[in-house]
């Protein structure tokens, strides 16, 4: 009914945020590290586990980036250490945006003990900090790339849920909800086809802080020795492994935190950037 029209205005919305200058640098940046953690593992010009020089080495016609702690190429476990952070925030910002959004929906559109017991739940989960919830769950339960996947996202669904119900109240009271009703439209297609669609995009932007959200946290679990096990490469997992040398070799420390900080800063700039925009054109 709506939804046609709907997502017609939020690709114009999108067409019109590319035209920021901060839409367009957080793009780059967030492209930049998507390369890099992508067809990194392609050109690395070894294993990322194998010993090839020595402990601390500085830099050399052979390892443009020195060594790491154990002899092996800097550079090498760079380029294969982003696939890991990548597709670990992504995968848990969908889940926790699919599920949020789906929950926050229903419990707008529902309202009554559903909406009393959804907010009760996600009450509960909110008195958690983020961290230390993640922490608990993956100290107790191990640390499988799934797991940690689905207790970053879980931790998310709260404030995607609070974040949904708050603008879908204002939708569900429109005319054209109570239009759908009247036609006879089942509950499912009326929350799927006419409410999420009218409430995409602000989703979809905070879609992009949670990645900036999920890269921080995941980076910070393999830091702490929760996330990635060694000896995989993960650019924070680097960070603590190498960590105990940075005043000989640097670089062993600063590459990994170089690309987690472009990833992080430019999702956070094109989430922001789009979200600015958008805002304006809904105050028009």
């Amino acid at each position: 009914m709506s939804s046609g029209f709907k997502a017609k205005s939020v690709s114009e919305q999108f067409a019109t945020a590319w035209r920021s200058k901060q839409v367009r640098l957080g793009f780059t940046m967030t492209l930049v590290a998507l390369v890099v953690a992508l067809l990194g593992p392609y050109f690395a010009p070894h294993a990322p586990t194998d010993l090839v020089g020595t402990a601390y080495g500085k830099p050399n016609g052979d390892a443009w980036l020195g060594y790491d702690l154990l002899g092996r190429d800097v550079l090498s476990r760079i380029l294969a250490g982003g696939q890991s952070v990548v597709w670990m925030s992504i995968s848990a910002s969908l889940i926790a945006i699919v599920i949020g959004s789906a929950l926050g929906v229903a419990a707008a559109y529902l309202r009554r003990k559903t909406d009393q017991f959804i907010l009760w739940v996600t009450d509960v989960f909110i008195a958690f900090p983020d961290l230390i919830l993640v922490l608990l769950i993956v100290s107790l339960l191990g640390r499988e790339h799934w797991l940690i996947v689905l207790t970053v996202a879980i931790a998310f669904v709260p404030g995607v849920i609070r974040l949904s119900r708050s603008i879908a109240l204002g939708v569900v009271t429109q005319e054209f909800i109570e239009a759908a009703e009247m036609m006879g439209y089942s509950r499912t297609q009326i929350l799927f086809k006419e409410i999420i669609p009218n409430i995409l995009t602000p989703l979809l932007v905070h879609l992009g802080i949670m990645l900036t959200w999920a890269v921080g946290m995941l980076s910070g679990l393999a830091f702490l020795g929760y996330g990635v096990a060694p000896p995989t490469a993960d650019w924070g997992l680097m960070i603590n492994e190498n960590r105990a040398g940075l005043l000989i070799q640097p670089i062993a420390v600063f590459a990994p935190v170089v690309l987690i900080a472009i990833f992080s800063l430019g999702t956070n700039l094109l989430a922001e950037g789009v979200g600015r925009v958008t805002a304006r054109i809904e105050e028009r």
